[in-house]
């Protein structure tokens, strides 16, 4: 099975900004261990962060026939981009929206995703664990 992992805007600073919400290790380093895991069950990963919505978009449209999942975390696009929206909602590729931290307990604007109705599932609060949740779902 292969799982397109996608970051979206400020993830790319994951490890440096904000510790006690999104931990210590860099993204590169998530993406290392997520690889791992997904090798360990016989899976395949890629990866992609952009802090550009027109690029994730492209992301979603171009998984079509190329990857049997994607794991999103689109950082705070999941609370207002109807882009990104449309993007999930035209593609027959399965999405699990994820989030490190629980976006549910953190300000009011992080608690409403215009994501979620058009993904599969959603992983929240668990850190890189989210990540690892995610993927699970796939071939569980």
């Amino acid at each position: 099975m292969k799982i397109l992992v996608l970051n979206g805007v400020n993830l790319g600073r994951t490890g440096m900004r904000e510790k006690d919400v999104y931990g210590t290790q860099t993204l590169e380093e998530i993406n290392a261990e997520l690889c791992g895991f997904a090798a360990a069950h016989g899976h395949e990963v890629s990866f992609l962060q952009s802090d550009s919505e027109g690029a994730l978009c492209t992301a979603i449209a171009g998984a079509e026939g190329n990857f049997d999942g994607i794991v999103l975390n689109a950082g705070a696009y999941s609370h207002y981009s109807y882009a990104i929206r449309d993007a999930i909602a035209g593609v027959t590729v399965p999405v699990v929206e994820v989030h490190m931290s629980n976006v549910c307990a953190r300000e009011e604007f992080r608690r409403k995703s215009v994501l979620t109705e058009v993904c599969r599932g959603e992983v929240l609060g668990f850190g890189k664990n989210s990540y690892k949740l995610a993927l699970e779902s796939f071939w569980l």
